[in-house]
């Protein structure tokens, strides 16, 4: 399988792809391994990763480069995720024994009632591309932390990241027959759904994801579905236009807009939309499209060259139905698979650009006459990840986010993940939670003892 460098279009190495036979041994294996881990103390287990912990900062600048080589964000970027991904693990360690620990429950003199937790066992973990160290942190960390073995597919564009995670892990002492990697694509991916996996955990599309639960439906196992997003924010009259510009701008163009919770469809109140546009395409125009490994570019080339496509078509589609095309809409001229930042203005929910995920640097910016006008717009999509609103008045913002049938509501912020709250869809957003305690409780299952004295 050829890795390639989305910036220069040049494969920067080749690997061997897994075969069935590959991998039923490495699930195999992982079974084996499983049993003894489970036996380790969760003291030992938090040890072996805090290790790793260490690692990633140690080695964060090796890491960093080999992410922005086969997934093309820039440097600055690249760090900030794996120091993300720190935090993120920072927090498993220091809650997991907490979340985890044996506890009684009742007692009447007769009989006590105690609630323990057990792993699942071996757990798949289908991972994503766009945030290989963030997303990958949610799933195979707590999961090893409780006592699983894990099978981690890393996407086939981040495929050295992903071997690097293992190469860390196993470093850090965690043993090779708890945590192994599938390398490949979509062939890999459907004999992993063939295997007997305690759980299945996907980053991904809505689609794949759909997929996903379809197979492994009857297997009667925990799935675990973190999917895409059409995120809005919507900015009322009484904000600070400039600023709230600065910060829409960075919610829907940070990693080209390559995230499940970027912001995709912007809402701004009607006395100053014409003012919050000026100056959201103002900010836009500040944004260094290059290559990925200069200090001053902060756009990239898309990892898949052809979401390319997907961006042309809803740009053609939303002028094509009145939509005021106020920056981008086109490709540079690199070698890479990149595009222009581009906004779209006066547009509506007829138009691709508002209802399709786009997941790149495209935005559309919609005039509405009120609070409520803007929380039936934000309510009309099939996702349900994120949504959020700028606001000079808190309480107001949260009476519309109270509204929004969303899993994450952020006043004045986007794009924001944080490890003290749980990361949870709703509709084709996903299914299930990771982070927070809730993400903790997930890669386990509870046994209740009944104790009583003869």
């Amino acid at each position: 399988m050829k890795i390639t460098n989305p910036a220069t279009m040049e494969t920067i190495t080749t690997v061997k792809e897994d075969t069935e036979n590959s991998l039923n041994e490495k699930f195999q294996m992982l079974q084996e391994g499983q049993m003894k881990w489970k036996r380790k103390s969760l003291d030992e287990r938090i040890k072996i990763i805090s290790k790793y912990y260490d690692l990633l900062e140690q080695n964060k600048d090796k890491l960093a480069a080999i992410l922005t080589s086969e997934v093309g964000k820039p440097l600055g970027e690249s760090l900030g995720e794996i120091s993300g991904a720190r935090f993120r693990t920072k927090f498993f360690l220091e809650n997991t024994s907490k979340w985890l620990k044996k506890e009684q429950v009742f007692d009447d003199g007769r009989t006590k009632d105690v609630l323990d937790f057990e792993p699942l066992g071996v757990v798949c973990n289908i991972s994503a591309w766009n945030y290989p160290f963030l997303v990958g942190t949610n799933v195979f960390i707590p999961a090893l932390l409780a006592g699983n073995a894990v099978l981690y597919k890393p996407s086939e564009f981040s495929t050295l990241t992903g071997m690097e995670i293992r190469n860390l892990l196993l470093q850090a002492g965690v043993p090779a027959n708890v945590f192994e990697i599938g390398i490949g694509g979509k062939d890999v991916g459907e004999v992993l759904l063939g295997l007997d996996f305690d759980g299945y955990f996907f980053t991904g599309s809505y689609k794949t994801g759909k997929y996903i639960a379809s197979k492994v439906a009857s297997k009667l196992v925990p799935i675990g579905l973190e999917l895409g997003g059409k995120d809005p924010i919507y900015v009322t009259d009484d904000v600070d236009v400039e600023k709230a510009a600065g910060m829409a701008v960075e919610g829907a163009f940070y990693n080209n807009g390559q995230s499940c919770c970027a912001v995709e469809r912007v809402y701004v109140h009607e006395k100053i939309y014409d003012k919050f546009v000026d100056a959201f395409v103002k900010e836009c125009k500040k944004l260094k499209v290059g290559d990925p490994t200069n200090k001053d570019t902060n756009q990239g080339p898309l990892t898949r060259s052809e979401q390319i496509a997907v961006l042309e078509d809803q740009v053609k589609d939303a002028v094509k139905l009145g939509a005021k095309l106020a920056l981008g809409g086109d490709r540079p001229n690199l070698k890479g698979s990149y595009f222009n930042p581009t906004v779209l203005t006066d547009v509506n929910h007829k138009m691709k650009v508002m209802k399709d995920e786009s997941f790149g640097p495209i935005i559309g910016i919609q005039k509405v006459k009120s609070d409520l006008d803007a929380t039936v717009l934000m309510n009309d999509t099939e996702y349900g990840l994120t949504s959020g609103v700028f606001c000079k008045d808190n309480a107001r913002a949260e009476k519309i986010l109270a509204d929004i049938n969303s899993g994450n509501a952020y006043v004045n912020c986007c794009d924001r993940v944080s490890p003290y709250l749980p990361w949870a869809g709703r509709k084709n957003s996903g299914v299930g939670a990771t982070l927070s305690y809730l993400g903790i409780l997930t890669f386990v299952k509870p046994k209740g003892y009944h104790l009583r004295n003869f």
